[in-house]
């Protein structure tokens, strides 16, 4: 997938390439050539203080003499400080490139990017190979603490990098070593056993990271097999449960620079939830549980080929369709599929509002398993492998908790500052998994509030988008900066009333009705 991100190539991005044409040494100028090669770069860009390694200054006489003073000289913005990362005689060939990350706990999506034409220029995604050690965050935690845990979780990743960088590269014949910049977005734990921190303190309480703000840090350090000289960025941290991904999320929405109050929503097994606008902000996360993600539900699966994703149920005859993704054969349900499930069975009368089956509804569909009783939504014959795909009344209550969790967290952050969902100007919904969830759907169950569905707007994968942004503009960055300083964190591990109101929610849509007219509309 290529596509342009900017209409003009960006003013500032992280990494500049010039070509430059020094003076030659003459008796009348008898300058340093790093004197000569600075003054040179300041003409050309304006750029005045710039660090230069000492293993550069070894090469640059041989290569002032040798390329008749014509040089190709890299520049990397560095904590807001110009380093010289190389200089060469490819003085026909400006470009430059750096490689953008958005470090999922299930796929790790690179984003192959051109600094000189402003561009992406393809994108890969990959399974985190973590997943081998953890399916969830909290386990790879406690792995991390087991007798190089640690060490092999920031391998893998680090492997899985290095393996996917070179295979993007390679399909657009760009040589590695002309990727001079990596930024990386993910959630804070992410982010530690990526830098090979210890993660332990962030599930306990008081949830301390060991850092949020790290600085860029050398890829050779860390062992990532781009240009020697080369950094990586990770995106700051707000707090245990609300990492860069949303920060990066944040400054893609521009809910920071606007009057407008705005809520902003990474869907997944954690709800990462932020508030606010250009003059405050309030953010808090908690565990929304994995029935969200499909993975926990007897016949749910991750969003791949085969997974349903899309079910109609007619509530006059019943008769129920779907569709799959890739049109592949039926195999399972992924996590927006069984939100869109779950409506329409409620909508059609099949589920009540305790979430217990009808079964006298369908009787058909309805049987009785070992998990409890089921709703058939394709029977074996049809299926890729030759079982029942079902949800069950275990399934509905598992994909209740979490809807529950997910409405509770966004009530309890509004109230917070003492506003209602009425007073929310724009809804984002982010993440990967927030990409395909139906805004509609999702407030039949209670999971969303009930506001105009035109508030709502999916921004796919922000934490993506976010990592291409401070690539791209320096001023992104310094964005970032103030975005996190204007953030109150609210933890929502300790928050007492999230149970009161969490048990409240445990209903579909919820005990309190009056949260969701247009549902009540629609059962009349």
């Amino acid at each position: 997938m290529c596509g342009v991100i900017m209409t003009d190539p960006p003013k500032d991005p992280i990494v500049c390439s010039y070509l430059l044409e020094i003076p030659h040494v003459s008796a009348s100028d008898n300058r340093s050539d790093e004197q000569r090669l600075k003054k040179s770069l300041f003409v050309t860009s304006g750029l005045k203080e710039i660090g230069i390694p000492l293993s550069l200054c070894r090469e640059l006489p041989g290569l002032l003499r040798r390329s008749d003073y014509r040089i190709r000289a890299v520049v990397v913005n560095v904590d807001h400080r110009w380093e010289l990362v190389e200089i060469d005689d490819r003085y026909e060939n400006p470009s430059c490139y750096s490689v953008a990350v958005d470090l999922g706990s299930t796929v790790i999506a690179f984003y192959l990017v051109d600094l000189s034409e402003g561009k992406v220029v393809d994108t890969v995604s990959v399974e985190n190979p973590q997943i081998a050690h953890g399916e969830d965050i909290l386990t790879r935690i406690q792995f991390a603490s087991t007798e190089d845990g640690l060490h092999l979780l920031q391998g893998l990743v680090i492997e899985c990098f290095n393996q996917a960088i070179e295979r993007i590269c390679k399909k657009h014949s760009v040589c590695v070593k002309d990727v001079y910049a990596i930024s990386v977005s993910g959630n804070t734990t992410m982010s530690h056993l990526f830098l090979g921190l210890d993660p332990s303190a962030l599930c306990k309480e008081p949830y301390v990271p060991v850092v949020n703000t790290p600085d860029m840090i050398s890829a050779a350090e860390l062992g990532i097999s781009i240009h020697p000289r080369g950094y990586v960025y990770v995106i700051p941290n707000m707090g245990s449960y609300v990492g860069g991904d949303i920060l990066g999320g944040i400054l893609v929405s521009g809910m920071h620079q606007t009057d407008d109050i705005s809520l902003y929503v990474d869907v997944g097994t954690n709800a990462e939830v932020v508030l606010g606008n250009s003059e405050w902000m309030v953010a808090c996360a908690g565990a929304a549980g994995p029935a969200l993600e499909g993975g926990v539900l007897k016949s749910g699966k991750r969003a791949q080929k085969g997974a349903i994703e899309h079910v109609d149920i007619n509530r006059k005859t019943l008769e129920l369709s779907y569709r799959t993704i890739e049109n592949g054969a039926p195999d399972g349900i992924c996590g927006s599929g069984v939100i869109r499930l779950l409506a329409e069975m409620f909508l059609a009368g099949l589920v009540d509002s305790s979430g217990v089956l009808v079964a006298k509804k369908d009787p058909l569909r309805m049987i009785d398993t070992r998990h409890g009783k089921g709703y058939i939504i394709v029977p074996g014959e049809q299926a890729a492998h030759g079982k029942d795909i079902l949800i069950t009344e275990a399934d509905i209550k598992n994909l209740m908790r979490s809807k529950g969790a997910m409405f509770t967290i966004l009530r309890i952050v509004t109230q917070s500052v003492g506003i209602t969902f009425k007073e929310v100007e724009h809804f984002f919904v982010a993440g990967t998994f927030g990409s395909y969830i139906e805004p509609e759907k999702a407030i039949t169950i209670g999971m969303l509030p009930d506001i105009p569905i035109d508030k709502y707007k999916r921004l796919g994968n922000a934490s993506g988008k976010g990592a291409v942004e401070v690539l791209l503009s320096n001023r992104a960055r310094r964005e970032l900066s103030k975005i996190r300083d204007k953030i109150t964190y609210l933890e929502m591990n300790v928050n007492a009333n999230f149970m009161s109101q969490f048990t409240s929610s445990l209903f579909l849509p919820h005990t309190d009705l009056s949260l969701f007219p247009s549902v009540a509309k629609k059962r009349e």
